[in-house]
């Protein structure tokens, strides 16, 4: 992309602005405006004008959205596929709106954003934008993590809250009638598994019981943590992780090898799902309601809610998280955890002729009253005020659909929007199964640190874009072949390492080290 410079009109259109709003108001503008907006997102391909959310935002601050999305990619089943490829699409039309939001982001705005595509937030935060300017200032490792190789921020952030996601869960009903003990080690959890496949819990006389599933494979592959190995350095797949300030990937480690060579063996004896790469995301729904599946690693608060929901059709149904076994080395961790930063979020055009008044409207959904907005929806149809706190509604938390969904639904939770998400929307929803799993993981602290990314410079860039797809693609093919018995992790792995190598694998490294040491000063 040829370089693009922005008009020195902006600049002082800056200048001349009226100061930010910092008196508690949340009018932004005089006179109604109106901004373009692309957003694009797994659960919403298109901005939605009639969103209750974004006709409640309209009404708080003068300005509304009009959808200009282009690139979105709708299968049958509504499910958007697009995402990075319509960031691409929007970009070669040449036609960049107000507001660009979408899911992976992220590296999208910090390539092109240095080269004028997006307009640099750090001196319109740091005059304009009151709440995000404390936001940074109180959390700088978050500043950092978002930052462009050339020092500015181009988009603001997801930030999830809370600390945990996914757990250990298993059957205790199961458990008991087999007359066993929750399992404390990785050789203790095999066992249980092997007892859940041959010892008949589900009681119908068929070896039909599975016992390990999962609706992502990629958490089958987590299970490498109990050979201590790795599977990712962050709550995105397969991503790279941080040692002792060295930037590995855990595709090439020996943890994973023994780890990998132990699920290939855990898959053959049947303690896996069979069609754990097939099944997909119903697998949970299915085998829970089936009275089929035994365990998995899901999250907490969506898997709870099983206890209730099969309570009728299941007799004495107990799916509850239990403390990640101990690895062969005596560690117990919990990999994954809610990263404080997702690469989703929304940016400002650089044809965007409002780059002031547009930044007080991103700061307004980091005010008490956006903030709530965004997570709980419109005050009076989906929560009331309890004591100072915003309590969902008897309809919104009884409803069939859940909660979340029926948020997406009215435009709130939406991760391409910059916002600060709220664990307390969760937690409401979260029954007791999930809050006493939780309090578990607590006492345990089993968590550990996260990987927040880094941002490559232009010469970083394009030795990451030669060589890592290919790599990564290589390191998925074998091991779904390790796992699937098509090949043997042990005999394959000095080849596997020497190709990893001749693909280009410690390029990768190099730029990944270098970028993160400049990002965090390592």
């Amino acid at each position: 992309m040829r370089k693009l410079s922005l008009l020195s009109g902006l600049l002082l259109t800056t200048g001349l602005a009226a100061p930010a709003l910092s008196d508690g108001h949340l009018q932004i503008v005089d006179e109604p405006l109106t901004l373009t907006i692309q957003m694009n997102h797994k659960r919403y391909p298109t901005y939605q004008e009639d969103w209750p959310v974004e006709q409640a935002a309209r009404a708080m601050t003068g300005i509304s959205l009009q959808d200009a999305t282009v690139g979105a990619n709708i299968t049958s089943d509504q499910e958007n596929t697009g995402k990075t490829e319509a960031l691409n699409l929007m970009l070669a039309s040449g036609a960049i709106p107000d507001i660009v939001g979408s899911s992976r982001l992220k590296d999208f705005v910090n390539q092109f954003g240095p080269e004028g595509a997006f307009i640099p937030l750090n001196d319109l935060i740091d005059e304009h934008a009151p709440n995000l300017k404390a936001f940074f200032e109180s959390r700088p490792e978050i500043a950092n993590a978002i930052s462009a190789a050339d020092g500015n921020m181009y988009y603001i952030p997801y930030l999830p809250d809370g600390k945990y996601g996914r757990a250990f869960f298993i059957r205790y009903d199961w458990l008991d009638k087999l007359g066993l003990e929750v399992p404390q080690t990785v050789q203790e959890y095999e066992d249980v598994l092997v007892a859940f496949r041959d010892g008949d819990p589900n009681g119908n006389g068929l070896k039909d019981e599975i016992p390990y599933f999962a609706r992502q494979w990629p958490e089958m592959i987590r299970l490498v943590t109990l050979w201590d190995g790795r599977s990712s350095g962050s709550d995105t797949y397969h991503d790279f992780y941080v040692d002792d300030g060295q930037l590995k990937h855990p595709y090439a480690g020996e943890g994973y090898r023994e780890g990998i060579k132990n699920l290939a063996r855990w898959y053959e004896m049947g303690l896996i799902d069979a069609e754990v790469f097939t099944r997909g995301s119903s697998s949970r729904d299915y085998l829970l309601s089936e009275n089929l599946g035994g365990a998995t690693h899901d999250w907490f608060a969506s898997t709870s809610g099983y206890n209730t929901s099969l309570a009728d059709k299941v007799d004495g149904f107990a799916f509850k998280a239990f403390a990640p076994p101990a690895s062969i080395s005596g560690v117990r961790m919990e990999e994954h955890r809610r990263i404080p930063i997702k690469p989703d979020g929304w940016a400002i055009g650089h044809t965007n002729e409002h780059p002031v008044e547009t930044i007080k409207y991103f700061d307004f959904w980091f005010t008490e009253e956006g903030r709530r907005l965004a997570n709980f929806g419109v005050e009076g149809e989906h929560y009331t005020m309890v004591d100072g706190a915003p309590v969902f509604t008897d309809e919104v938390l009884n409803s069939d659909q859940p909660v979340n969904n029926q948020l997406y639904g009215i435009g709130a939770q939406l991760q391409a929007r910059g916002y600060f998400q709220d664990y307390e929307y969760e937690k409401q929803w979260s029954n007791k199964f999930a809050l006493e799993g939780i309090a578990l993981y607590d006492e345990g602290d089993y968590l550990i640190d996260q990987f927040l990314g880094v941002a490559f410079n232009t010469d970083e860039q394009k030795v990451y874009d030669k060589s890592w797809g290919s790599i990564r693609d290589y390191m998925l093919e074998r091991q779904q072949a390790w796992i699937l018995g098509t090949g043997d992790v042990e005999a394959d792995w000095d080849d596997y390492m020497a190709t990893l190598n001749q693909m280009g694998l410690q390029d990768v490294l190099g730029v990944m080290q270098s970028a993160y040491e400049r990002q965090y000063g390592g």
